[in-house]
């Protein structure tokens, strides 16, 4: 421990700046994981809902239409006019954001702890690994950071929900159109998964004692999986 001035705030800053040490102080103090949990909430649905107040809406329904394959994009298109609505649509976006955001941190905490009573039996609950998918994925605000510059930074409003993933693999190496087979698969990784993946490799190992590659192995196979998987099903 460092000691009883260690706070939550401190916690927020070192899971970047020290990261073994914060997950060290979080791992006692399941508590301070509502902070990082409404803090990375609350900003994704700030800038979701400023960016649906903010675009040029007619647009992207006319954008999204033209994503579509030209085989059905005639018949599609009066559907999506009907359903996209801009209040609607940012409040679907919101509440989505909210709800699988939840539902990631629950089975990564359940993941993590059945992976730990399988391979070193330490007494930690589910609610401190819980804690621990939190504030691993506490990084991801760094997301909706880049989202914002980039709403911030545009030429128009007339800018693309998919362009709000700087950070992802396909912005920065794929470079696939949304019409791509590959978009969605290369906008779901971005260098903020593999963060993650290395805070939850170095978290595991300092609560469980188990060895540097057993870490890496657990923290990164269920990514491995869904995205090789995922990636092998396009390639047949």
């Amino acid at each position: 421990m460092t000691g009883n001035s260690y706070s939550v705030f401190n916690a927020m800053t070192d899971i970047i700046a020290s990261p073994g040490k914060a997950l060290d102080e979080v791992k006692e103090h399941t508590a301070w994981m509502w902070w990082p949990l409404l803090i990375s909430l609350v900003s994704a649905a700030a800038v979701f809902g400023y960016y649906y107040s903010w675009v040029d809406f007619p647009w992207l329904i006319e954008w999204t239409i033209q994503q579509l394959p030209s085989d059905n994009r005639a018949e599609a298109a009066e559907g999506i006019r009907k359903f996209m609505k801009q209040d609607q649509t940012m409040w679907i976006t919101i509440v989505g954001v909210v709800v699988v955001s939840m539902v990631i941190y629950t089975i990564q905490g359940l993941y993590f702890h059945l992976a730990n009573k399988m391979t070193s039996g330490s007494d930690i609950r589910f609610g401190q690994w819980f804690s621990f998918s939190v504030w691993v994925g506490f990084v991801g605000i760094f997301g909706s950071i880049a989202a914002l510059i980039v709403i911030l930074t545009a030429d128009s409003n007339q800018l693309p929900s998919t362009s709000l993933q700087p950070l992802s693999i396909n912005a920065l190496l794929v470079h696939a159109s949304p019409s791509s087979d590959w978009h969605t698969w290369a906008n779901s990784l971005s260098l903020l998964t593999f963060w993650s993946v290395f805070l939850s490799a170095l978290g595991f190992g300092r609560w469980t004692g188990a060895s540097t590659v057993k870490s890496w192995v657990i923290a990164a196979l269920p990514w491995v999986l869904i995205f090789g998987i995922w990636a092998a099903i396009k390639l047949v």
